[in-house]
């Protein structure tokens, strides 16, 4: 009898289904193709050989797949933590990017650590749209360049691609539609002999695995003070786009994921990419809308599948994919940026219905966003217009009520609403200190005092009053404004 409880209790290991690691594998293949030649561009853009975006992508999606927060979400060599390091790795050397690598992760654990990452329930919905748009179009216009390059001919193995890409779902949905566009026009291209750009033209591939070592540089107070600001602008970009990606995935697929460990599995994943010699990254949102909403991979096999398939191919397969022609890759590309894009979100009904706040937030977040080729600006510049549209709302909400006693001796106020830095001057404006009897009563059992501004503003009634001898009652402050007006009253004033 024991021995069948406690078979009963033992925890069962839930292996995927065939058709599922069918899936998961497939998309790992698609967003492994799709990861090499963008790897080797951003290894460019920050001015170190192709391996060391190569072998982060790697070493990335590998890490993430077992220690982040958000299943199936791609994790890699990315442009905008590319543009970060230029500098450094022009004035000291790849070296001591690997460190500002490893110290990111390293603050990006401790953020995890203290939950900062909670701090995304923040993003309003408008940035969140603006976000994902922004995303699209600089998605299709990072294909722009190799259009050009691809001439006529390239323009008819891209249109070839879409075809395939958007054909084949009709009639089967067996296997993802890009990974037999990528190995038909592959295919095409070799076997007719169309010269065309491919794979091989961004970069030469590594023929050696990454190895493990600690970087090169002196370990002293000089070279931290060296590397904390990159550090520090690489952690909070990384953890930006990472968390607002994993909103993303977290919308599509209709299911939540653990924000804080996301944190600190990216920050893990940085410290050992710095270690085996690859640049820092973070979530990339074209790899995972292939992932996700292309392939409709919803597990974290796929994740660590893109990896070591990454590593299989620049490695083992490196002549192999060289030969890709960058048209069937661009068809990709543009199949993610045309399905990431919210079409809905610029349909003239729904700019008619939406708020125009929402719709400036929404449109900030795109133009900072596409104009500085960084998402984290964008969604920075959309964050800080929503709080200023907010702020501006809450501020025109304080409404204040004016009754005169019968004698005309006493002047009775009811003041409603929030007061804060924003409505502290229209609060003042609404007395009339002239024209009011010698006696104010002001009720504010409907208002509430958030800081310092407000506390400043009730000084200023005050004082406006006693210049016109009017003797001054303020009641109905709740205990937190009482204990705020009480602590800071009079010391505004002085301060000035």
């Amino acid at each position: 009898m024991p021995s069948l409880l406690g078979a009963r209790t033992a925890p069962r290991l839930a292996l995927p289904s065939a058709g599922v690691l069918r899936v998961e594998l497939l998309a790992g293949l698609v967003v492994a193709l799709a990861l090499i030649p963008e790897a080797i561009s951003f290894s460019l853009i920050a001015g170190v050989d192709p391996k060391v975006g190569l072998y982060a992508s790697f070493t990335m999606a590998v890490t993430i797949a077992i220690a982040g927060g958000r299943p199936a979400m791609i994790s890699a060599a990315t442009g905008a933590m590319a543009l970060v390091v230029v500098g450094l790795v022009k004035e000291h050397g790849v070296e001591y990017l690997l460190v500002a690598g490893i110290l990111a992760g390293l603050i990006q654990i401790t953020l995890g650590v203290l939950r900062v990452p909670r701090l995304m329930r923040f993003v309003p919905r408008s940035v969140m749209t603006g976000f994902v748009n922004a995303l699209a179009i600089l998605i299709f216009l990072a294909q722009v360049p190799y259009i050009r390059e691809g001439g006529v001919l390239g323009l008819g193995l891209i249109a070839a691609g879409l075809l395939v890409i958007y054909g084949l779902p009709r009639l089967v949905s067996s296997i993802p539609a890009p990974l037999v566009a990528i190995v038909l026009l592959t295919v095409v291209v070799v076997a007719v002999g169309i010269d065309v750009p491919d794979v091989g033209d961004e970069g030469e591939l590594p023929t050696a695995l990454p190895l493990l070592g600690i970087p090169s540089v002196p370990f002293t107070l000089e070279t931290l003070m060296i590397v904390l600001p990159y550090s520090l602008t690489l952690a909070a970009v990384g953890l930006l786009e990472s968390l607002m990606t994993a909103r993303l995935v977290d919308d599509i697929t209709e299911t939540t994921s653990d924000k804080d460990r996301e944190a600190r599995g990216q920050g893990i994943a940085n410290t050992i990419t710095g270690f085996f010699g690859g640049m820092p990254g973070c979530a990339m949102i074209g790899q995972t809308m292939i992932n996700v909403r292309v392939s409709g991979a919803r597990t974290r096999i796929s994740t660590f599948c893109a990896g070591l398939f990454l590593l299989v191919l620049v490695v083992g397969l490196g002549p192999l994919v060289a030969v890709i022609p960058m048209a069937a890759l661009v068809a990709v590309m543009i199949l993610v940026s045309l399905s990431t894009f919210d079409w809905h979100s610029i349909q003239p009904t729904t700019l008619r219905r939406m708020p125009n706040s929402e719709t400036l937030v929404m449109g900030v977040t795109v133009v900072a966003t596409v104009a500085t080729h960084n998402l984290a600006i964008g969604v920075a510049g959309g964050v800080l217009t929503a709080m200023a549209t907010f702020a501006r709302k809450v501020a025109h909400l304080v409404e204040v009520e004016r009754v005169l006693d019968p004698d005309g001796t006493t002047a009775f106020y009811a003041v409603t609403g929030e007061l804060f830095f924003a409505s502290d001057q229209e609060l003042i404006e609404a007395f009339d200190y002239a024209g009011d009897p010698g006696r104010v009563i002001i009720d504010f059992s409907r208002a509430h005092v958030w800081d310092a501004s407000a506390v400043a503003a009730l000084d200023a009634i005050e004082t406006h009053y006693e210049r016109h001898g009017t003797v001054l009652e303020i009641t109905g402050l709740n205990d937190r404004s009482a204990e705020l007006h009480e602590t800071l009253s009079g010391q505004m004033a002085a301060a000035h």
